[in-house]
C-alpha cells in the first residue's frame, strides 16, 4: 500500500496538476450524491498479509482497513492527494533538516488515552528498531541514529533524531536535509501508537487501537474485517456510515459477482472479466460506476540472486521486449490501461515519459536476439500472481507473448492470495517473475524507489543494492528545491533502468462499482474508494 503528503515545506512539493477528470455511469463526475449519515457499508477486501500493526502493513489488503482506523500527522486529500494538517497543528523547519511538530490538545485514541508527543516518538522508535522486523521501519532511514537502531542485531532502540519537548512537541532530525520530510508523515508507518501497544504487539495487531474516524470490532480469519464510527473522534475528517465491513475474497470474480447480488456495496477495483466490451457498463448501469486515473502503476519482478537464469541484463530485457503491451491492454483491459513507459506513474510531480527507452516497446526480432547475446534461457520460466487479485487473463497474456515471441516456455502460476506471495518473496522463495503492483504513498517520484529499490526497504523483493542509486536518492532528498530533486530522482530511475531487474507493465485507472444501497462514491488518487466519504441511501 502507499500513501499522501503533508505540511509546511509541503507547500513548495505541490502534489501535482495531476489528476485527470473521472467519468462514470450516466455523471460527468466522480461521485453520486444523495444518502444520509448511518448505517453499513460493505467493501469488498483481501486477506491481510500480517496482524493490524500500523508499522509492519505494507499492502493495500491491511492498509484499506488502516486507513479508516488511523490519523497521522497529515491527512491527504482524498481528491487531490494534497497534504493537510491532521493531528498535526504545525509543522515547521528552517533548514529541512530539523522539523518542530506541534500536535492537536485533546485529539484521542480509541481507548480513550490522549494522543500525546511520545506516542509517536515510541512508536516510530519501535517500527524503526531492527529486531522488531517491521516492515514500515524503511520509512525512518532519514532520520538521525538509523543506521545504528535499524540494524537486526541493534541494542540502540531509539532513534537520535527523535526527541519530546513537551507533551504536545516533538523534534525530528534527519541525517542530511530532507525537502520532502513533511510531505511522507501522512504515510501508514507514521501512525502515532497508543500506551497499550507496547505491552503485546502482536496481539495488538489482531484488536488494533488508532485515533481514526473508526475503531476495530471484529476479525474473522478468511472472513470480514468490522470497524465502527468512532463517536469520540475529534478530528476534521470523520466518516458517514456508522459501520463498515471488509468481506475478504479470496477471488476478484467472486467479489464482482456479490456485488452484482447486492450483497457487498463497493469493490475497489472491476475484474479484467468485467472490463471486456466494457460489460460492467451494462451489468452496473445508471451511474453505478467511475473511472479515474489514479497511481497505481503493474510490473513484473524477479531476484536474479534466487534465479540465476535471470542474471544477465539482456536475457531481462528480451522478455520485456517480448511483451506485447498495447494489445494485453486492449485484449484484457479493454484499454482501461496504459502501457508503460518508465518505474513512475505519470500522475506525480517527476515523472519523465520514456525511462525505459526501446525495451518497453514489443520487438520480437530484437528480443530474439538479445536473449541470443545473453546465454538464453533454459527450462520453464514462472510467472507466479496472487490468485485473490484478478490476475490470471493478464498473466496468461503476458506468458503467452514471451512463449510466442522467443521461445521460453512461461507459464503463470497462482498463489492462494497476495499474503501468501509476500511471504515467499520475503524468504526468497520464489523462482522466476512475480507480479507486482506499486500504489503511492504520498505524491512523489522519490516513492516510486526509495520503498522499492532501497537496499533494505521493504518491498525490495528483488535483491537490488547498487550503490551509486543509494548515492543519487540522497543527494535528490537534500536537494533545495523540487526540481532539482526530480532531476536527481531521474537520474537514480535512470538507473534502475540500466540494471532493469522489474519490467514496467502499465499504469492504472481506478474502476469503482457499487451496490444501488449507496452514494457520495468519490475514488481516491490512491487507487481505493473514499470509504468514509460514502453514504447509505
Amino acid at each position: 500500500m502507499r500513501v499522501k503528503s503533508r505540511a509546511m515545506a509541503i507547500a513548495s512539493i505541490s502534489a501535482v496538476a495531476l489528476f485527470a477528470t473521472a467519468c462514470g455511469g450516466s455523471s460527468d463526475s466522480d461521485s453520486t450524491s444523495g444518502g444520509t449519515a448511518g448505517g453499513e457499508i460493505i467493501s469488498g477486501g483481501c486477506n491481510p498479509e500480517n496482524p493490524l500493526v500500523a508499522g509492519n502493513t505494507a499492502e493495500t489488503c491491511g492498509g484499506d482497513v488502516l486507513d479508516v482506523l488511523t490519523a497521522k500527522l497529515i491527512h491527504y486529500n482524498p481528491e487531490t492527494a494534497e497534504p493537510e494538517n491532521d493531528i498535526a497543528e504545525s509543522i515547521e523547519t528552517k533548514d529541512n533538516q530539523t522539523f518542530t511538530v506541534k500536535i492537536k490538545k485533546g485529539y484521542k485514541f480509541h481507548d480513550g488515552t490522549e494522543v500525546l508527543a511520545k506516542n509517536f516518538v515510541d512508536a516510530w522508535n519501535y517500527t524503526a528498531f531492527g529486531p522488531n522486523g517491521q516492515q514500515g521501519g524503511y520509512f525512518f532511514e532519514p532520520v538521525e541514529g538509523f543506521k545504528e537502531v535499524s540494524d537486526p542485531k541493534s541494542k540502540v532502540k531509539e532513534l537520535t533524531g527523535l526527541k519530546v519537548v513537551d507533551d504536545l512537541t516533538f523534534t525530528i532530525k534527519t541525517t542530511t536535509p530532507v525537502s520532502n520530510l513533511p510531505l511522507r508523515l501522512g504515510y501508514t508507518a507514521f501512525a502515532p501508537q497508543p500506551d497499550s501497544f507496547f505491552d503485546d504487539p502482536e496481539a495488538f495487531g489482531k484488536k488494533p487501537v488508532a485515533a481514526g474516524p473508526y475503531k476495530f470490532d471484529s476479525w474473522e480469519e478468511n472472513s470480514a474485517i468490522a470497524v465502527s464510527k468512532f463517536d469520540d473522534y475529534s478530528g476534521d475528517f470523520g466518516g458517514n456510515a456508522d459501520k463498515i465491513t471488509f468481506q475478504i475474497f479470496q477471488d476478484a470474480d467472486a467479489e464482482y459477482t456479490a456485488l452484482l447480488a447486492g450483497e457487498i456495496d463497493v469493490v475497489r477495483q472491476i475484474p479484467p472479466s468485467a472490463l471486456i466490451d466494457n460489460k460492467f457498463q451494462t451489468d452496473l448501469g445508471d451511474g453505478r460506476y467511475l473511472e479515474k486515473e489514479n497511481s497505481t502503476f503493474q510490473f513484473v519482478g524477479m531476484n536474479y540472486n534466487v534465479d540465476p537464469k535471470l542474471k544477465n541484463v539482456k536475457v531481462r530485457q528480451a522478455i520485456s521486449m517480448a511483451i506485447d503491451r498495447p494489445t494485453i491492454v486492449k485484449q484484457i483491459f479493454n484499454d482501461a490501461y496504459t502501457p508503460a513507459t518508465g518505474w513512475v506513474s505519470p500522475v506525480v510531480d517527476g515523472y519523465k515519459a520514456g525511462a525505459c527507452g526501446e525495451y518497453c516497446e514489443f520487438n520480437p526480432e530484437k528480443a530474439k536476439q538479445l536473449l541470443g547475446e545473453g546465454g538464453g534461457y533454459d527450462g520453464k520460466l514462472t510467472l507466479s500472481y496472487n490468485g485473490d487479485g484478478g490476475h490470471k487473463e493478464w498473466t496468461q497474456a503476458v506468458c503467452n507473448s514471451v512463449k510466442k515471441s522467443i521461445g521460453i516456455d512461461c507459464v503463470a502460476t497462482p498463489s492462494v492470495d497476495f499474503k501468501t506471495i509476500l511471504t515467499k518473496l520475503g524468504k526468497d522463495e520464489v523462482k522466476g517473475l512475480f507480479r507486482m503492483g506499486w500504489v503511492m504513498d504520498y505524491p512523489s517520484i522519490e516513492n516510486y524507489l526509495s520503498p522499492i529499490y532501497g537496499a533494505t526497504a521493504s518491498s525490495n523483493y528483488y535483491g537490488y543494492d547498487n550503490a551509486e542509486f543509494q548515492k543519487t536518492m540522497s543527494e535528490a532528498g537534500a536537494a533545495e528545491t523540487p526540481e532539482e530533486a526530480n532531476k536527481l530522482y531521474q537520474q537514480a530511475e535512470g538507473l534502475i533502468a540500466k540494471e532493469f531487474t522489474t519490467i514496467p507493465l502499465w499504469y492504472g485507472k481506478t474502476i469503482i462499482g457499487w451496490s444501488d444501497k449507496v452514494t457520495e462514491v468519490k475514488a481516491t488518487p490512491f487507487g481505493s474508494p473514499d470509504l468514509a466519504a460514502m453514504k447509505v441511501k
